[in-house]
């Protein structure tokens, strides 16, 4: 990966043996590695057994979680929050494994509708919830940094499993706790 970034550096035009970029191909690469985590965690790691039995049968919401991710198409980040429920069925997950949850797709290569629909899968397969609703809002670089350079531009995407998408007094409850 290091030699990838200096050979882009240089067909820049830059010159690499400049003090300021001596060592970025290596601190681009580390970057990237980090960036793009998600390729070596799996689901189960993620959630560690972080299930507990409930009587709970009521929504379970958790809002803001905060992300970064990378455009599939340009590779240029798109930056967000993503809105995660579900119902519990006598199993609820452990808090932070939500928002983990939703960093391990955030950090792939992705675009915003896939990781909308691999949360909401997750989710739904970790705790067997009667129901999971995901909302993302993202702002895309590729959209604002190039392109039609649109700077106010936010995309919303939804996924919506069980009773989410069967009921839709379930749906409405849903996205009044989102808005």
């Amino acid at each position: 990966m290091e030699k990838a970034f200096a050979k882009i550096i240089d067909s820049i035009g830059e010159d690499l043996s400049r003090d300021g970029l001596r060592d970025t191909p290596a601190r681009a690469a580390k970057a990237m590695s980090y960036l793009t985590r998600g390729y070596t965690q799996s689901l189960d790691e993620v959630v560690n057994n972080a299930l507990f039995d409930s009587d709970n049968s009521e929504m379970v919401v958790v809002t803001n979680i905060e992300f970064y991710s990378l455009c599939e198409h340009h590779m240029l980040p798109f930056i967000g929050r993503a809105h995660v429920a579900y119902i519990p069925q006598g199993k609820v997950i452990g808090l932070s494994k939500i928002a983990r949850i939703v960093d391990m797709f955030a950090r792939r290569l992705q675009i915003q509708e896939n990781m909308s629909k691999e949360i909401a899968e997750a989710i739904m397969q970790v705790t067997n919830a009667e129901g999971v609703g995901v909302v993302i809002e993202a702002e895309h670089m590729c959209m604002k940094m190039r392109g039609v350079e649109k700077q106010n531009s936010v995309m919303k995407t939804s996924m919506l499993l069980g009773s989410f998408r069967e009921r839709a007094a379930t749906r409405a409850e849903f996205f009044s706790l989102v808005s």
